[in-house]
């Protein structure tokens, strides 16, 4: 062990870099391909060249932190969306990346607006056969129907857009919750969400549970901002 830890701070680290890649497949836990430090994003996962409890004690030992499950970085790594996207890719087995969508808080961690998931919230669109997924752990299940503009792949796995992010966050969310995560979606300018842009897309959803809630959630979080902001100026 101390040898290895040593090793970190070279970049000959023989630590096990995961970083996506379709061309090849290094058989380990991930499915991501397996590169040298100075040549990919640094995200550690079990492997051939550690296992969880070692990478467990590296944490302990402050050479590693965990970003989230079996996904580990450097302490001093700049934490990404696309970087928690692929700790996230990490807990759903290969088989399923392609037919699964990070979505609800689970998207909103990945854009760094909520709080680490206990239990990755999966969508999976309703025309596609879900039975092969059931037995997937760590991870809930929610059938749904997604447009082709609802969804982007990043980090090895598909995600709900910011704004298919904040409608399925105010329809399906406690508002204890729903809340804080919706004000970040909006405060980070670079997603693109508005509060109207969100109830208009709620309001056009049909025969849906929770929608006038939603919609009243989102009218007084709207009013409650504008407030906010015309008393900063």
């Amino acid at each position: 062990m101390p040898s290895r830890v040593a090793a970190s701070s070279t970049s000959a680290s023989p630590f096990r870099v995961v970083t996506q890649s379709r061309n090849r497949d290094t058989g380990g836990n991930s499915g991501f391909a397996e590169l040298p430090l100075d040549q990919a994003l640094e995200l550690y996962a079990p492997g051939p060249m550690f296992s969880w409890p070692e990478l467990q004690g590296m944490a302990l030992d402050g050479v590693l932190r965990q970003l989230y499950q079996q996904g580990y970085v450097h302490p001093g790594s700049a934490v990404t969306p696309r970087l928690r996207a692929r700790a996230a890719a990490i807990c759903v087995p290969r088989f399923a990346r392609q037919k699964v969508v990070a979505g609800r808080l689970t998207a909103a961690w990945i854009y760094g607006c909520a709080p680490e998931p206990d239990r990755l919230a999966l969508l999976v669109d309703a025309r596609h056969r879900i039975s092969s997924l059931r037995s997937t752990r760590g991870c809930t299940l929610h059938e749904v129907r997604l447009g082709p503009m609802d969804v982007h792949s990043m980090g090895g796995i598909m995600v709900t857009s910011p704004l298919r992010t904040a409608v399925d966050i105010s329809l399906n969310v406690p508002a204890e919750r729903a809340v804080p995560a919706l004000r970040s979606l909006v405060v980070r300018r670079e997603l693109g969400v508005k509060l109207r842009l969100v109830a208009l897309a709620v309001d056009a959803v049909p025969r849906v549970p929770h929608k006038k809630a939603a919609l009243a959630l989102l009218r007084a979080l709207d009013e409650e901002m504008a407030t906010e902001s015309q008393a900063e100026t």
